[in-house]
């Protein structure tokens, strides 16, 4: 079998997969895509960092594709739905790059807080420029990390060692986990108002992609001080660059860009306030050895035995297991996922509860696809194998069930995920027929009936005349159409429940105009 090492990895990796019997390993180190696609066409493995793209091409230019391993952390050079849609396992190194990307960050504080960078530079080209380069004190300011994963808490730590007051924003962090972290948990508005510092560590993601521009800028301290060594497009560029030329920003550190590689003519570059680096994060010795050791032993796992770890795109299982789970996997991450996207708060605990004949399956291969479905939007490293350990990062809790009352399905599934308060939302759903297609068949008390795919609004509205016309009109003046309703009640007059299937997404005017529908409490726009 051919192993395709794309980018460079430890040489103790390859050499550890160079050592297994049947194996093939090619180094193609800055090959072109051009040349990837040439190499994958008879490979059963890719292994890659960040810099060669693996997309849908490559994947189905090779029919032997086992599996694409990153050594590291993000997958977004890699087409995760083109693997999933051709059966190819796709791998991480989740924990491998945590300390380093911690410490980089760390660098670039220091280097916002005295301008080492500049004063250095300055040296090399013959001056003694002591007066110009003062700097200031990391204690006593108040950090702001936003997103408290395993990254933004190790940067915790060593902000407290210099004695800083450190803040931190993560809609899935509880107070529990903040207290044991030793921050101060705080919404994302007084995060920007109240830090001289601010580090991100979050995904990209639709919520996140700009969530630092002018407008977050404008309400921050003068002089606050910005770092990004998470993800390229979490900062808008062009706001921070406004920000620095006025002064409102004092100094920035980037290790990663909207467009990478940056730009030769990026003003970025003549900024003598914004500390660069070349997307750094897991560059050490340390990173890359553990990642690149990593990486090799996972892919020769799953190609030797069939042992999946560290899965993004499939559960961590032996074959025998997912021959029986496979089916309900599908259905438990619809499930968390529209229970994460139609909670109203934060969601503290989550009760999960099996019924019927699937109390007899794998509670632990099912859970994990829930939760993997309810973490997605929260971090884009969740998995079937880290989900349990994203949620305890997270200070959430679970409790599962395996109930024997009997209900209308042979088999059926229910998550409440719980507010801080006691209140909830809660789903229910199962499969039918003999293709075991998957149902949403409860939502929040009220049965319902819908496929758990694309595009869904969430309808929560008094029951009053003329709600289903009204919504239709909205619908229909946006130009998309209908592709199913279910309807359903609690009594006449009370609240009414309406899940309308859409052929393509709502725009934000038309959701807005139906949520100004006096009768209507809730409408939400869903994706599954």
């Amino acid at each position: 079998m051919k192993i395709l090492v794309a980018d460079k990895i430890s040489p103790i990796g390859v050499e550890f997969l160079r050592k297994q019997e049947g194996f093939e390993v090619i180094e193609a180190y800055g090959s072109s895509p051009e040349k990837i696609l040439e190499l994958s066409k008879d490979v059963s493995a890719i292994i890659v960092r960040s810099d060669t793209k693996v997309p849908r091409e490559v994947i189905e230019n090779a029919p032997n594709l086992k599996a694409v391993g990153r050594a590291g952390v993000g997958v977004d050079n890699i087409d995760i739905q083109a693997a999933t849609d051709n059966g190819v396992v796709v791998m991480n190194t989740p924990g491998g790059n945590t300390v380093a990307t911690a410490e980089l960050t760390f660098t670039h504080m220091l280097c916002g807080a005295r301008p080492v960078s500049q004063a250095s530079q300055s040296m090399r080209e013959g001056r003694w420029d002591r007066k110009i380069y003062g700097g200031s004190e990391l204690r006593n300011k108040t950090l702001g990390i936003c997103g408290m994963g395993r990254i933004g808490a190790e940067v915790a730590k060593r902000a407290q060692a210099f004695d800083m007051n450190v803040v931190g924003y993560d809609p899935y962090l509880t107070e529990a986990r903040a207290e044991t972290l030793g921050i101060k948990q705080v919404e994302l508005a007084e995060l920007f108002k109240v830090a001289d510092y601010i580090t991100v560590h979050m995904p990209l993601t639709d919520s996140t992609r700009y969530m630092i521009d002018e407008a977050a800028i404008e309400t921050m301290k003068d002089g606050v001080r910005l770092f990004n060594c998470a993800r390229g497009g979490i900062i808008k560029e062009d706001a921070l660059l406004a920000a620095v030329q006025s002064g409102k920003v004092a100094a920035a550190g980037l290790d990663v860009y909207e467009s990478e590689p940056l730009a030769e003519d990026h003003p970025f570059r003549g900024e003598k306030n914004i500390v660069l680096t070349p997307h750094l994060g897991a560059s050490t010795a340390e990173a890359q050895e553990s990642v690149g050791v990593e990486i090799a032993e996972t892919i020769s796992a799953v190609l030797k035995t069939g042992s999946i770890s560290n899965a993004i795109n499939m559960p961590s299982l032996d074959a025998k297991t997912i021959e029986k789970v496979g089916p309900y996997l599908d259905l438990c991450s619809k499930l968390g996922s529209l229970a994460h996207q139609i909670a109203l708060e934060k969601v503290e605990k989550l009760k999960i509860s099996y019924f019927g004949k699937i109390v007899d399956l794998d509670a632990n291969s099912l859970t994990r696809g829930i939760l993997k479905g309810f973490l997605t939007d929260v971090s884009a490293n969740v998995n079937f194998v880290n989900a349990f350990s994203v949620m305890e990062n997270l200070g959430l809790s679970s409790e599962i069930v395996k109930s024997s009352t009997e209900t209308d399905y042979t088999e059926l599934i229910r998550i409440e995920a719980f507010y801080g308060n006691g209140d909830k939302v809660s789903v229910e759903g199962t499969l039918i027929g003999n293709s075991k297609s998957p149902r949403v068949v409860n939502i929040n008390g009220r049965e319902i009936e819908v496929e758990p795919t694309g595009d869904l609004l969430v309808i929560a509205n008094h029951d009053e005349l003329g709600i289903v016309g009204q919504v239709g009109t909205v619908i229909g003046k946006d130009g998309v159409n209908i592709a199913g309703m279910s309807l359903s009640r609690n009594e006449i007059g009370g609240v009414a429940l309406n899940i309308v299937a859409l052929d393509s997404p709502l725009s934000d005017s038309a959701l807005k105009e139906i949520s100004d529908i006096s009768a209507i409490k809730q409408a939400k726009l869903v994706h599954l």
